[in-house]
């Protein structure tokens, strides 16, 4: 199964949307610049003006290129380019009337940006380069000369396209930044979660491994000594409960084997892909054997070509982990159901037991958390973590009507007429 291509970083998408904010920016900038040039309404430093456009143009295209590179992008970076923007900004602001220009309230779009996707440190660093820049323009700028009137239209002109561009840009990058932000951290966390649920996996396996490992050398010696046991005596009560014990010995070992072969078949992935109602009827008529005090009504909720699905075996246990589960709530007249869509296979399981609260039902699946006098709490923290590793999920309800509703939903691929 192919893994899935990873998605990029926060800061390296957000690198890519400051990209875009520039060449707006710069196209609006160039306009302004190219409207005042052509009406030759105010007498400007247009080489200065020009040659500051094209060193902009010069860091969207070097930016461009830097991102087609699978180095990373850092914060540091991706501060240290919002800081360019804030001086190309400042060097045109001087050339161009300092303070009095209308675009200067654009220094508010790098720092809303910085704030929404930078540690605060970086922000602050931001914060005191443009008030630095504003309070030199207020005292050290090229003068806007020419007309009153021309100078007021460029002014009104230039405020409204300065507030246009900055509420858009706000409105729409800084929240999808902070959007992208929210997404990446969600992905941290699940894999924070995976991380601990595999090391409590990998816990209790190594446990279960040491645990069959000791177990080997007591079931042979029981097994030798019953053997012997039923040699020297022939009392037929005696000898019937001795064959009990056999037997269960027998059981146990059969049980220890199995485990072996079901890694075995992990390791060398040998599953095979199979309709699922050959595979549920496999698993009931196991489960029935293993339970015959139990009984069950199985339900097909769809008709037509089934999925086909390759369970892996520990898919197939935790199936088994599940009906055993709703056995012990209430042996009698369990419900089994299969239905199917387009994408997953759901099995539903409903017992007539006691059924359970919503806050045992959400702490559920964890380890060592369980509702019986008896077991460990492991059966449904190994039957999610199963589920979970192919792809599906598990939930637990407490039925309307009494009882406990447990749906086990799978992934499918082609259905069988396909």
């Amino acid at each position: 199964m192919l893994a899935a291509a990873q998605p990029l970083s926060a800061t390296r998408q957000n690198l890519w949307r400051l990209t875009v904010i520039r060449v707006l920016v710069l196209a609006a900038q160039a306009g302004s610049v190219g409207v005042a040039y052509w009406t030759d309404l105010l007498p400007l430093p247009w080489l200065s003006l020009a040659a500051t456009l094209a060193l902009s143009s010069l860091l969207c295209a070097f930016t461009a290129l830097r991102l087609r590179l699978s180095l990373p992008v850092t914060e540091t970076e991706y501060a240290l380019q919002l800081a360019c923007d804030l001086l190309i900004h400042s060097a045109l602001l001087y050339y161009s009337g300092g303070s009095t220009n209308p675009f200067v309230s654009y220094y508010l779009v790098p720092l809303a940006i910085a704030a929404v996707t930078l540690p605060w440190l970086y922000s602050l660093i931001l914060s005191g380069i443009a008030l630095t820049a504003y309070s030199l323009l207020l005292v050290q700028f090229y003068p806007l000369e020419g007309l009153p009137m021309a100078r007021d239209k460029m002014q009104v002109y230039g405020m409204w396209l300065s507030i246009a561009l900055a509420a858009a840009v706000i409105t729409f990058f800084a929240a999808r930044m902070a959007e992208e932000l929210r997404r990446q951290e969600q992905l941290r966390s699940e894999r924070r979660e995976e991380s601990l649920r595999d090391e409590q996996l990998l816990a209790v396996a190594t446990q279960a491994a040491g645990a069959a490992h000791e177990l080997g050398t007591p079931l042979a010696t029981m097994s030798v000594l019953l053997n012997e046991m039923r040699q020297d005596h022939t009392d037929p009560l005696l000898q019937e409960d001795l064959q009990i014990l056999q037997d269960q010995v027998k059981l146990c070992k059969e049980t220890l084997q199995q485990l072996v072969r079901a890694a075995e078949a992990n390791r060398r992935l040998a599953v095979v892909e199979q309709d699922v109602t050959a595979w549920l009827d496999e698993a009931l008529n196991r489960w029935h054997l293993m339970r015959p005090e139990a009984s069950y009504r199985f339900q097909r909720l769809r008709d037509g070509q089934v999925p086909r699905l390759t369970p892996p075996p520990d898919l197939t246990q935790a199936l088994l982990n599940l009906l055993n589960n709703a056995a012990d709530a209430c042996p009698d007249d369990l419900q089994v159901t299969l239905d199917w869509d387009t994408q997953d296979i759901l099995i539903s399981i409903r017992d007539h037991g006691p059924g359970v609260p919503p806050a045992i039902a959400e702490a559920i699946g964890k380890p060592f958390i369980t509702t019986k006098g008896k077991g460990f709490g492991l059966g449904l923290f190994l039957s999610k973590a199963s589920v979970t590793r192919a792809g599906g999920s598990v939930k637990l309800y407490s039925h309307e009507q009494g009882g406990t509703l447990t749906e086990l939903r799978l992934p499918h691929g082609k259905r069988g007429d396909e």
